[in-house]
């Protein structure tokens, strides 16, 4: 071996080792990361697309704009919700794809994501007389309570003047769960004049026009309050609403899908026998037939698997059924690449050339051969990875990402580790017929 392939051999292992180490057992949590990250597909869960109502914005905004902080207030939903690896991305003009692994009750998905949360303060219409004013059915009627602004100006008072900082408490007495809010300043100033003419009377609270608590004003209020009448999950789904803000427009559910783990875990066991048989398959071949060539063949791409799978979970990529295919197409290539440089070394080692120059003149010339092909499928899956975007078509795109990556390592592992331990064995076993030759 060359002296300047030691520090090579040396840093390749230390990669091995690192990648083993990160990898190893899959559901680790080393590095801050539990496993390796599954698609719905692979996994279970909610699979939702919303179409916005982009009629209903701020004119003052650009549809883009309205649309991405739709976005925004989802992903800070769904992460405070504690989803793991949710997926939320925008899907052509006006829909919204989110992916919610491991959340089975696709209702509560549902409505934890899609309510526009809009909280309003209504007090109770009253006549000249001071008494309430009912509605056909014998109902109370409501009406938004509004006090004077620090700007003079009469303003309803509305969830936009809340602090992002509500959560979820319980009664001392009783126990029962309450939505804490505070107000900023201006919400203060309002709250304090609705609660001063509104004491000993309901006063309503109201989320998306629906009367969720109505409790009765005790004691001038100002800058902070509670909600009641919760349950636990509904307490818990406020408090992340209020939190997040109101979504900037109206979505609806056009399609809703709840799928499966079961198939799933089915589907990932399927795939891992077929790749284990594969693999084996794959051994025996390249030992049989190339020998040692095979072997060193088999060592880097135990080298290219271990980095591989590091990468998928630290990055994380997100591994679904046509990612894992993405990534058996990629162990191919590896292959292949490994083929080409075995091949030419025959060729020279037939032609008289030593070990030494036979590696390299292998190397050297089947490097433009795999040069090609590789780049000619880089170009394919970034045009994938384009048109699965453009298209809304992710399992698309995480193919095409899952492949390019696969390629590039192939790439290391056939170009750098195959070669840095082809010339530490040569050193070591001087026989043709050790890599397939008679002579």
């Amino acid at each position: 071996m060359r002296k300047g392939n030691a520090p090579l051999l040396i840093f390749i292992l230390i990669l091995f080792g690192f990648g083993l180490w990160a990898v190893l057992p899959v559901d680790s949590e080393r590095l801050g990361r539990q496993g390796l990250t599954l698609g719905l597909d692979l996994r279970g869960g909610s699979y939702l697309v919303y179409e916005a109502d982009l009629s209903a914005k701020d004119p003052s905004q650009s549809d883009d704009d309205a649309l991405e902080g739709v976005l925004g207030k989802i992903e800070r939903r769904v992460n405070a919700y504690g989803v793991t690896e949710p997926i939320i991305q925008r899907q052509g003009h006006n829909r919204i794809l989110v992916q919610l692994p491991g959340v089975k009750d696709i209702d509560e998905a549902v409505r934890l994501i899609g309510q526009t949360a809009e909280l309003d303060f209504r007090e109770i219409k009253l006549d000249e007389a001071g008494k309430p004013v009912l509605d056909e059915e014998g109902k109370e009627q409501w009406i938004k309570a509004t006090g004077t602004g620090s700007d003079g100006k009469e303003r309803e008072l509305t969830g936009k003047y809340l602090k992002p900082n509500a959560q979820v408490v319980l009664e001392p007495q009783t126990n029962k769960p309450e939505v804490a809010f505070e107000w900023n300043e201006e919400g203060a100033i309002l709250f304090e004049q609705i609660t001063k003419r509104n004491l000993q009377k309901p006063l309503g609270i109201f989320l998306d026009n629906q009367l969720i608590s109505a409790p009765t004003v005790q004691a001038v209020i100002k800058d902070r309050g509670v909600i009641t009448g919760l349950n636990i999950d509904e307490a818990r789904t406020l408090a992340i609403q209020l939190n997040s803000g109101s979504l900037d427009v109206p979505l609806k559910i056009i399609q809703e899908q709840d799928v499966d783990a079961t198939l799933g875990a089915d589907s990932l066991r399927k795939s891992l026998i077929a790749g284990a048989v594969g693999m084996v398959l794959l051994v025996l071949f390249m030992i049989l037939y190339y020998r040692m060539s095979g072997f060193v063949a088999v060592c880097a791409l135990a080298v290219y698997g271990a980095l591989l799978l590091a990468i998928f979970k630290l990055v994380p990529i997100t591994l679904t059924l046509p990612g894992i295919a993405a990534l058996l197409l990629s162990l191919g290539m590896a292959v292949d690449a490994n083929v080409l440089i075995f091949e030419r070394m025959k060729e020279e080692l037939r032609s008289g050339r030593t070990l030494g120059a036979a590696v390299e003149t292998g190397f050297n010339r089947a490097w433009p051969a795999i040069r090609d092909s590789n780049i000619t499928t880089f170009i394919a899956c970034i045009v994938l990875f384009w048109f699965g975007g453009a298209m809304g078509a992710f399992m698309v795109r995480g193919f095409a990402l899952t492949l390019f990556i696969g390629v590039a390592m192939s790439m290391f592992s056939a170009i750098i580790v195959t070669r840095t331990f082809l010339h530490f064995v040569t050193r070591a076993v001087t026989s043709p017929s050790a890599y397939g030759v008679q002579k």
